[in-house]
Formats: structure tokens, C-alpha cells, sequence
């Protein structure tokens, strides 16, 4: 039996080890159709339409950072997979098994793979560009800057709009991706005291990839 501390359980060894063991998804993996494949399993109107247009604006070939995490060709892809990912691990960890309605994936789907869709950039403009240094070469510790031709709209309103040029959002959905990022975004007040369960899996799932799940690949690439 695992030992409670207050109200919470102690993690038992078997978690410790599988926390301890967690590593990001192997390069190898497909992310544009594990992507593609979830958000047209949501069956969501005009899914596909949305879908065909992110292959189009460089989602599935943009990096993710311009110098943190998964700052490489395919980052922006591969970290929402894994928030995806993290997120319905999280939802079924914590919501009874009665509660967890498809309904409910599907939101959590299609909010943890857009919540970061913005970071394709808009009107025919990267969000990232390659940053070159003066001696012609492109920057090792920081392979990406923002784009000075974008106009500096925080990505997730961005993310919001082009979602919307295709699908509709719930009220629930659209939140959880304007508020990812939690008490650092730039929305905290207004959320602060009014989260929804949608929005906290969706807000610690990012964290947890970015912080946990996606800091070792981080690590990796500054030794090599």
C-alpha cells in the first residue's frame, strides 16, 4: 500500500521508475500523421480541411523555440504530440473513468495538438526564421529568432484565429489554448481563481513536456 501523505497518496516505486525512465519520443516517429490521424479522429467538422492547411503554413516542419526546447525542424510537431499526449495521460489519471467521455478527448485532442498552432506564423510569414550570425553561419545556441516581419501577437491568439478559419471551438477548448501557459501567461489575471479542468491538463501537460519530457533533448543537442 503506498504511503499517504495528508490527502495524497505517495507515488508508488513503480511510478518513481516509469517518471525515472521517461524519455522523449523516438526521432524516428511520424508526427505529421500521429497528428493528422488524431485530429481526424475527433470527426470535428471541417477537421480535414484544418489538417491539409497546417501542412501547408510549415506546422509539422516549424521548430518549436527559437533556442529552448525542441528548437529544430519539426519541434513545433513533435511538442504538441507529446502535450497531447501528456495530457490524456494526465485527464485519465485524474478523472473518474465514468466522467471520461469521448466528447471530453476530443477536446483535450484538439486543444493540446492547436494550442501552439500560431507558432506557424500568418499571412505568408514564419513565425521562426533561421538566426545568422555575422560570420554567415547560423546561431548553434540559438538556431531560431522571431521574425521582426511577423507583427508580435502572443502566438496562442494566433493560434486561436487560424483554428477558427476552419473549425469551431468550444468556449472551453478556445480557452484552454489562449491560456496554456498558465499563471505565465499574459492572460493570468483574468484566469487566475476561474480554471476549467480542460484548461489545467492542457496548461501542466505543456509544462511537463516542456520542463520534463523535453529537457533532455535540450541537454543532448548542447553536448553534441
Amino acid at each position: 500500500m503506498p504511503k499517504k501523505i495528508g490527502a495524497i497518496e505517495e507515488p508508488t516505486e513503480e511510478i518513481k521508475e516509469e517518471v525515472k525512465e521517461e524519455k522523449a519520443p523516438d526521432v524516428t516517429m511520424d508526427f505529421q500523421k500521429l497528428i493528422s490521424d488524431l485530429l481526424l479522429a475527433t470527426k470535428r467538422e471541417n477537421i480535414d480541411e484544418l489538417v491539409k492547411y497546417m501542412a501547408e503554413i510549415g506546422f509539422f516542419t516549424a521548430p518549436c523555440s527559437g533556442g529552448n526546447h525542441l528548437c529544430k525542424t519539426g519541434g513545433l510537431a513533435e511538442h504538441s504530440y507529446n502535450v497531447c499526449e501528456k495530457a490524456r495521460s494526465i485527464a485519465k489519471a485524474l478523472i473518474p473513468e465514468n466522467e471520461y467521455t469521448q466528447e471530453l478527448d476530443n477536446s483535450i485532442v484538439i486543444a493540446a495538438l492547436l494550442h501552439e498552432l500560431g507558432k506557424c506564423g500568418d499571412y505568408g510569414k514564419q513565425m521562426y526564421v533561421e538566426n545568422i550570425l555575422k560570420s554567415g553561419k547560423q546561431s548553434d545556441a540559438k538556431p531560431y529568432k522571431r521574425n521582426s516581419d511577423l507583427s508580435a501577437v502572443p502566438h496562442a491568439i494566433r493560434s486561436v484565429k487560424i483554428a477558427t478559419l476552419y473549425i469551431d471551438l468550444t468556449e472551453d477548448e478556445e480557452w484552454a489554448i489562449l491560456c496554456h501557459d498558465g499563471l505565465y501567461d499574459f492572460m493570468k489575471y483574468e484566469m487566475q481563481g476561474h480554471e476549467t479542468p480542460l484548461q489545467l491538463i492542457i496548461h501542466w501537460a505543456d509544462m511537463w513536456a516542456c520542463h520534463v519530457l523535453e529537457k533532455d533533448d535540450k541537454e543532448s543537442e548542447e553536448k553534441e
